[in-house]
């Protein structure tokens, strides 16, 4: 279990459920510019990494973060709930400065 991004119980389950899904090799989590707060999370499957990748194991999958995303994840943790109108990967970000309403992008 990696120490940088901390996934709780339910989140790996559901990214387990969707890596299988997708029959990929990795999940990938990279930060890019745009969104309304200045940044945003890209989500992924993959089957290959890169050099510049970190490679973070967990209970059923391995997560991928690119170096350069890895200073404004470091400290996540990861959670996925259920509510009565849908589910969604809730991602608790200490390095966010702001967020946007619907929480898809942050400010840094």
């Amino acid at each position: 279990m990696s120490s940088l991004i901390t996934i709780t119980e339910t989140a790996n389950t559901h990214l387990t459920e969707l890596s299988k899904e997708h029959n990929k090799k990795y999940v990938r989590l990279e930060v890019k510019g745009g969104g309304c707060a200045g940044f945003k999370y890209d989500w992924s499957f993959e089957d290959n990494k890169d050099d510049n990748d970190e490679e973070m194991q967990y209970e059923n999958f391995t997560l991928l973060v690119d170096k350069s995303s890895i200073l404004m994840l470091a400290g996540m943790t990861i959670e996925y709930k259920k509510e009565i109108f849908g589910s969604f990967l809730q991602l608790i970000n200490p390095n966010a400065k702001s967020e946007c309403g619907c929480g898809e992008s942050f400010g840094v």
